[in-house]
């Protein structure tokens, strides 16, 4: 790839289609020629549909799926679900400042920063310190005020409608 600014990009908000954002600007990427890294936060099923097909058909986009999965409870949270998301956010801050890949995703880390599992300011001092042309996205609902003013794209997915509320359960090819 050639030499660029690298950028910022936040996708966050209530509504679907934060992670399948990420995901199509690694397709765009991919088409022209970029090294992909991609950590996933309380993922870890390895039969989502964007898995099977990143790992047969994009040899140069390495994903990484990390925690047991699952949605988190305020309140309720333990020592491993803290371990977890460190040893997430550290294998994505190695692939961001190795400099050997042109994008790196972290994946829902906006819902593993908003409920305390890592500080604001462990990402931030990740994104002034990686190498000037990787471009970085950052996916989740309730992405924090600081991690939006340092971003330079900020896209919010807002649910104005969802099936779910009509009783139609997830789809392989649609929510995974």
């Amino acid at each position: 790839m050639t030499e660029k600014k690298g950028l910022v990009l936040v996708y966050t908000g209530s509504g679907k289609g934060k992670t399948t954002a990420a995901l199509g600007l690694a397709l765009r990427a991919s088409g022209h020629g970029a090294k992909i890294f991609m950590v996933q936060f309380r993922k870890n099923n390895p039969k989502y549909g964007e898995i099977q097909a990143i790992r047969k058909f994009l040899p140069d986009f390495t994903v990484v799926q990390s925690g047991q999965g699952g949605p988190l409870v305020r309140g309720q949270l333990t020592q491993q679900d803290v371990n977890e998301a460190w040893n997430a956010f550290l294998q994505g801050r190695e692939a961001a400042l190795s400099g050997r890949y042109d994008l790196v995703i972290f994946d829902e880390i906006n819902i593993a920063l908003d409920y305390g599992l890592l500080p604001v300011g462990e990402v931030l001092r990740m994104l002034a310190e990686r190498p000037a042309e990787v471009d970085v996205v950052l996916t989740g609902r309730n992405a924090p005020q600081e991690i939006i003013d340092a971003a330079d794209l900020v896209s919010e997915v807002r649910e104005i409608k969802h099936h779910y509320c009509n009783g139609i359960e997830a789809r392989k090819g649609i929510e995974f």
